[in-house]
């Protein structure tokens, strides 16, 4: 992220195709396309849903890209249990794509909504891209919600760095400290430099090495990266690989912003489509609190889907309303890190509010 030119900081690229181990979950979670299917349709045991790309009689399609990861649970929860129908809604996943490939699917109108970090969305406006957040969707929980639920931990290998049992002991390490990451301009970054400054470490010393979450597991155990920050449904994965835990989003002292995302789509496709984009966001919302809610059902829900052992998902706003002072500190360390220009984006370029009455009735 942000690093990339005010700190000068080098982003490795590294080939992951050594990572043998891990190959078949890999290629089923990121390569290629698949045909176009409701999210539960993803599901070995669910066969009520059709493939066919058209809607159902009388509902509107709306469409996002698959997701076989720790975001699928509000988009699979509130289509399996009919959310969506409810609101005369079809959702459906049009495939898998890269993270450089995401937003600007939405703005050439291959998908229609999707959901991120303040960042990312804050950099596509900074470059031009008519996007608003129509909706809240993950938070970091507090202190009473078991830490299996917080956005995202940080993991060392023991046999590596023996010595490193948390953040603050990352200053005593030499050199350059090698971080896996999906993509810059996301979650994994902005919670890292947090982090960093916090504890008065140098951010000069972070080194990103690109890879989805998937292979961090494998690339943290092998030494070709000294820290792993990944998402659930990954923590019990790196439990077992033998990864020492040494810090998570909460330590970051942000509170429910750690976390934070919201559901967005074009400015264009709101102008057009107001009644839609109130239907979804009515759904999604009961999708996420039905996941707060159920989170041992919902994990074995997306378990199924993405064939992997999940024990905790993410954290979902329980209201809609995106509170634009929690863009804040997204947006500043963007124009710290000469990433975007201060005062190119506000807080209110990013959000229109009058779609977050629905979700809360």
């Amino acid at each position: 992220m942000s690093f990339l030119t005010g700190k000068k900081l080098k982003i490795a690229l590294i080939s992951v195709v050594a990572l043998v181990a891990i190959a078949g979950i890999a290629v089923g979670a990121y390569k290629g396309r698949t045909i176009e299917q409701a999210p539960s349709d993803v599901t070995a045991t669910v066969g009520s849903q059709s493939n066919s790309k058209g809607a159902d009689e009388g509902l509107t399609v709306v469409r996002t890209w698959s997701r076989k990861d720790c975001s699928l649970a509000p988009w699979l929860v509130t289509d399996k249990l009919g959310y969506f129908k409810e609101e005369g809604i079809q959702l459906r996943f049009t495939g898998e794509l890269q993270p450089n490939q995401q937003v600007p699917s939405i703005i050439n109108g291959n998908n229609d909504v999707a959901s991120a970090h303040p960042n990312t969305v804050a950099v596509a406006v900074s470059g031009g891209a008519k996007l608003k957040y129509v909706s809240r969707g993950i938070i970091e929980p507090d202190e009473s919600v078991d830490e299996k639920f917080r956005h995202m931990w940080f993991f060392v290998n023991p046999e590596k760095h023996p010595d490193i049992k948390s953040i603050a002991d990352l200053k005593n390490l030499p050199g350059k400290i090698k971080f896996s990451i999906i993509t810059i301009n996301t979650c994994t970054d902005f919670l890292t430099n947090t982090l960093f400054d916090k504890y008065g470490i140098s951010k000069d010393k972070i080194e990103w090495v690109t890879m989805p979450d998937v292979q961090a597991i494998q690339a943290l155990k092998q030494g070709l990266v000294d820290v792993s920050p990944v998402h659930p449904p990954f923590y019990k994965g790196m439990e077992d690989a033998g990864a020492r835990k040494i810090g998570d989003s909460f330590e970051t002292g942000l509170g429910s912003l750690a976390g934070l995302t919201g559901y967005y789509f074009t400015d264009d496709y709101i102008a057009k489509n107001p009644d839609t984009v109130k239907r979804f966001v009515k759904a999604i919302s009961k999708g996420q609190k039905y996941a707060d809610e159920n989170p041992e059902q919902v994990a074995q829900w997306v378990s199924e889907a993405i064939g992997i052992p999940v024990t905790g998902n993410h954290w979902y706003a329980d209201d809609t309303v995106i509170y634009e002072d929690d863009l804040v500190p997204w947006l500043k360390q963007l124009e710290d890190n000469k990433v975007i220009p201060a005062g190119k984006v506000n807080p209110s370029d990013l959000v229109v509010h009058v779609f977050e009455q629905y979700g809360n009735e």
